[in-house]
């Protein structure tokens, strides 16, 4: 059980949060699963109170079989001896079952009413299928996940047509650390987390000849691993013994599917197979994806293991509250006293069926925590239909916390620290204080409120978030500052459309649907226009997933970024000069990889010699990194050493992820930081 202190919920009662994650298999259910003589051998769904099922299976609290979704399953006499008996590992083991009590597993064909295969027959038949080149979409304990043969360059590839995700990296499956180790580089802190009751999947630099399908991370030098965590994993992999591919079984934006039946009707056109189970998901979760940085964990995505622990609050908030995250990557979060629970990645709230599953979530969080939230906080922006499910809920609002203070504030909060701070906040972007969209910023921040010290040069976005997918037309928005640069551009519009060219550069003239940006994560994007990386991008990061690919471990020295300071004090980096030596260089044949290294210690260096600027006026030592692009594991890297170097502290997320999956959190802290003055005064 996990444990926290006592509080005082919205029934008035004081009462212990008991609502674990779902924890992997443990040593001895993973014992008896392979034990022949075992009444649990190659039992699928074996559990114990030490690992299994919780969080995604919990109808309400407090935890009992009969609040789960296990309720529908009747014990039988052994099972019911095992529960009943104190002495017994499953004593009160919320999902005790066995062969012939508990759930069972199925195996269908894609467009067929006709079931194949059952129990560990299912198993056979879909490791079967992946050695053929199959896709199996297999329904785990959090959603359904397509399946195929990492090793198989062609069943990769068709896995990727099917779904049309171009681009973004699958994850690999592997049987044992050993199997990790001869795939891809590991070291001892990055074998610890792969290993772990959590069991989330860990960015590994992949080796040269690990006979991994291109096309599984496609452009990258990393691959995310891990290991089974489920008894249903574990023989699959046995049975396969080969590395398999995954995905979230989901199509586009829309939620992550979990009923058997949503999955026959919206997966049909994909998978080839279905492997699935008849446990009811209560609650959707994915795994989780961290890399390994510096001394800790980066968290790409906190999900299955850590939701829904709770983080705690720097400040004990004295009223309840609902934080309603970023209108991308989107989480929630609700406090209560000194505890901030933040869920599991909810995604962009941009489709109907986005804020039903928004909805949904928070309902069930409520629901578990006995929160009744009193007030609301949310970011400066919210999108046409957040704001509709924002005025169902009818409560009292407080400020709202502008997007990059609540980066800061969500890093700063983690560390339980609650004084200024000089805050680096490197982002896609997020609405600013001045009405145009900020995303490279250097701010002095509290818990209360902040101040803009630095910036980058802000440039107009033709098309706004159509951009972000289009690299050319960043690096447009920056020629446009400078239009005698044409020629180190040259580059970045091979290949684009004739027609394109002039439409958008009327945009960019009469202002329209041109936001004007200052943003690190579109830098990224100008500079692999300009190289010649990538002109079109099929999600938003794969430009700067690249160019830190390229850009590898090589030493590099910094080209021109110039930094002028305004009248009134505000510092403003100069992106095009470095925009226009990368554009030269490239022209005069410099390696790729050493320019992309060039463009990631140009940024490093600059910023840190800014931060130090900024930390000497202010007297603020402490300095914290937030912002997706602090996903960078290259750049996060090289600023720390630097800041490390002025003898300044950084402060860099370790339980929360950089990006947008912290917003919450840190509006959270703000709020709460805002109402404990309030009662104050």
């Amino acid at each position: 059980m996990v444990r926290v202190p006592s509080r005082t919920g919205a029934s008035g009662n004081e009462y212990i949060v008991t609502v674990p994650p779902d924890l992997s298999l443990c040593s001895e259910c993973a014992r008896e699963l392979l034990d022949a003589s075992n009444r649990r051998f190659r039992y699928p769904f074996i559990t114990c109170k030490e690992c299994g099922p919780r969080f995604t299976i919990v109808r309400a609290m407090p935890l009992a079989r009969e609040r789960t979704s296990m309720g529908a399953f009747e014990q039988c006499h052994d099972c019911r001896y095992e529960f009943r008996d104190p002495d017994d590992r499953r004593h009160r083991a919320v999902a005790n079952s066995c062969l012939v009590c508990g759930p069972h597993l199925r195996y269908e064909l894609a467009g067929e009413k006709r079931t194949v295969a059952h129990g560990v027959e299912a198993i056979r038949y879909a490791a079967r299928d992946l050695m053929r080149g199959r896709i199996v979409a297999v329904r785990g304990l959090g959603g359904f996940e397509l399946a195929v043969d990492a090793m198989n360059e062609e069943a990769v590839q068709h896995l990727r047509d099917r779904k049309a995700r171009d681009a973004r990296p699958f994850t690999v499956m592997v049987r044992t650390v050993s199997d990790a180790r001869r795939l891809a580089e590991l070291w001892p802190e990055e074998e610890r987390y792969l290993s772990s009751r959590e069991r989330p999947a860990v960015l590994l630099a992949q080796r040269a000849e690990s006979g991994i399908a291109q096309a599984v991370a496609p452009g990258l030098a990393v691959v995310g691993m891990y290991l089974p965590g489920t008894a249903l994993q574990v023989l699959l992999m046995d049975f396969v013994k080969r590395p398999i591919a995954t995905t979230s079984g989901r199509l586009g934006d829309e939620p992550a599917v979990t009923s058997r039946a949503d999955a026959v009707r919206r997966l049909g056109s994909i998978a080839d197979r279905f492997l699935s189970h008849d446990l009811e998901i209560v609650t959707r979760c994915d795994d989780s994806l961290l890399q390994i940085v510096g001394d800790g964990p980066v968290f790409q995505r906190r999900a299955r293991g850590y939701v829904p622990l709770p983080t705690a609050l720097p400040v004990a908030t004295p009223r309840t509250i609902v934080a309603l995250g970023s209108q991308k990557g989107n989480t929630f979060t609700l406090a209560s006293d000194r505890s901030a629970y933040v869920s599991h990645p909810i995604g962009d709230l941009r489709n109907l069926e986005t804020v039903a599953y928004f909805q949904e979530s928070l309902e069930t969080f409520r629901r578990l925590f006995d929160i009744e939230p009193e007030v609301v906080v949310r970011d400066l922006y919210v999108g046409p239909l957040s704001a509709g499910a924002l005025g169902e809920m009818g409560l009292e609002t407080v400020s709202p916390v502008q997007h990059h203070h609540a980066h800061v504030a969500a890093v700063a909060g983690e560390h339980g620290y609650t004084e200024r701070v000089v805050g680096v906040a490197f982002d896609g972007g997020g609405a600013g204080a001045d009405g145009t969209m900020w995303g490279a910023e250097i701010l002095v921040a509290d818990l209360y409120e902040c101040e803009r010290r630095a910036t980058l040069r802000p440039a107009p976005l033709p098309g706004g978030e159509v951009a972000a997918r289009q690299p050319w037309r960043v690096a447009l928005g920056y020629l446009s500052l400078e239009p005698d640069a044409a020629r180190a551009f040259d580059f970045a519009f091979e290949g684009v459309d004739a027609s394109e060219l002039p439409l958008a550069q009327q945009q960019i003239d009469h202002g329209i649907d041109t936001p004007i940006v200052s943003s690190m994560g579109r830098l990224f994007d100008a500079a692999a226009a300009v190289l010649g990386v990538r002109r079109v991008s099929y999600h938003e990061a794969q430009a700067a997933m690249e160019l830190e690919a390229l850009a590898g471990s090589r030493g590099a020295e910094p080209l021109p970024f110039p930094v002028e300071e305004r009248e009134d004090g505000m510092l403003v980096i100069d992106p095009i000069p470095l925009l226009v030596a990368l554009g030269e260089r490239r022209a005069a044949g410099d390696d790729i990889g050493d320019l992309a290294a060039r463009f990631h210690q140009s940024i490093a260096s600059t910023w840190t010699e800014v931060v130090h600027q900024v930390a000497d006026r202010t007297g603020v030592a402490k300095i914290v990194l937030g912002g997706g692009v602090f996903q960078n594991a290259r750049l996060l890297t090289s600023i720390v050493r630097q800041l490390e170097a002025h003898v300044l502290e950084p402060l860099v997320p370790r339980q929360l992820p950089p990006n947008n999956g912290a917003v919450s959190y840190g509006q959270a802290t703000v709020a709460a930081a805002r109402l404990t003055r309030d009662v104050a005064v």
